[in-house]
Order: C-alpha cells, then sequence, then structure tokens
C-alpha cells in the first residue's frame, strides 16, 4: 500500500486589508484591544496609520499576516462572513 502523503494547502493571498470586525469574529479578541494593540506595537499583524495630526487611525491588516498570525483567511473576502 501506498503511503499517504501530507499536503499543506496555503491559499492565494491578495494582499487585501481583512476588516476588523473579521478579525474580531475570528479571535474573540475585542474590537477596541486589537486597536490599541496595533497602534502599541504588540499585536503584529496588520499596522495602524495616523491620519493627519489627530488622534484618528486607519487599520490595515494584510490577508497573509493575518493568515500567518492568527490562522484566518476567508477565501471570500468580498462576502459577508
Amino acid at each position: 500500500m501506498a503511503a499517504k502523503k501530507n499536503v499543506a494547502v496555503i491559499p492565494v493571498f491578495t494582499g487585501g486589508n481583512v476588516p476588523l470586525p473579521e478579525i474580531v469574529q475570528a479571535s474573540g479578541i475585542g474590537k477596541a484591544t486589537i486597536k490599541n494593540g496595533l497602534r502599541d506595537g504588540v499585536l503584529d499583524f496588520g499596522y495602524a496609520i495616523p491620519c493627519g495630526e489627530s488622534n484618528q487611525y486607519r487599520y490595515y491588516c494584510p490577508d497573509k499576516l493575518v493568515y500567518e498570525k492568527i490562522g484566518y483567511f476567508n477565501p471570500k473576502p468580498n462576502e459577508e462572513v
């Protein structure tokens, strides 16, 4: 009998942003905690980008980083989870 091969299936990444609500749902971590962690550099699956001189930020979490760090991947990012 031939030995069964274990093959890793790696998703196709687009570099697209994973919205924070999806990360909250997948990880169980609160939205405010994720925002603070990205701003403070404690969480390393995305970036907090300051907007101007105010305290407002935009958050960018590339699909590949999110997959590598927390194991979440949405194969159809344009559909609701």
